[in-house]
């Protein structure tokens, strides 16, 4: 994923879809609005489902020449000839899916709000270092601070992602200071998908 100025989208898809019906929403809102990546995010662990959807959502992905990467799933990332993979486990795995997929692929790790993890996953080769969540944490727990985002995007020269219960305003306050919005269910639980998303992409200008 490249760098610019303005923060780009990084597009997850919900936990949960129908394969007869989101490939088409999916290719509607791609169609519209500029994607720097897809992430397939599903919450199942059935391998089947899994690999149907990453057929269904890769079609789309590149119709649009976007990359496509799976949540934690490194052999299935291989074996379906994905772009990468979406590290859940901080910089654990990074240096191990690095090796087993090779310096082209995509390798993204979620990092919570620990900078020591997101240093260390970019050391190990990460492409992208994402923190979250940045609003919304249940339980009391801890969310991803604008000031985080402030401190590593002047020290760091990794590309960050900033994640977890975005708003307007959260885009609107971390723009300066983040490269890709990760965004996912923010939109996909809205009755217009491609409408939510578009006035999401115009806080971050």
């Amino acid at each position: 994923m490249a760098q610019d100025d303005a923060p780009q989208i990084y597009l997850v898809t919900p936990p949960e879809f129908e394969l007869g019906t989101f490939p088409a929403e999916l290719a509607r809102v791609m169609g519209e609005v500029e994607i720097a990546c897809l992430r397939l995010s599903l919450a199942t662990r059935d391998e089947d489902r899994l690999m149907r959807a990453a057929d269904a959502v890769r079609e789309v992905a590149h119709q649009q020449d976007v990359a496509l990467v799976i949540d934690t799933h490194v052999v299935l990332a291989q074996r379906l000839g994905l772009d990468g993979v979406h590290l859940l486990d901080g910089a654990r795995s990074v240096r191990a899916a690095r090796k087993e997929l090779g310096a082209d692929a995509i390798v993204g790790a979620y990092c919570a709000q620990s900078r020591h993890d997101g240093m260390t996953a970019g050391e190990n080769g990460a492409d992208y270092i994402s923190f979250g969540p940045v609003s919304g944490a249940l339980g009391g727990g801890e969310l991803a601070d604008k000031e985080l985002f402030q401190w590593w995007s002047e020290m760091i020269e990794v590309p960050v992602v900033a994640e977890g219960n975005l708003t307007e305003a959260l885009v609107r306050d971390l723009a300066p200071v983040t490269d890709f919005f990760a965004i996912g269910e923010e939109i996909w639980n809205t009755e217009d998908p491609l409408a939510t998303l578009k006035a999401l992409r115009a806080a971050m200008v």
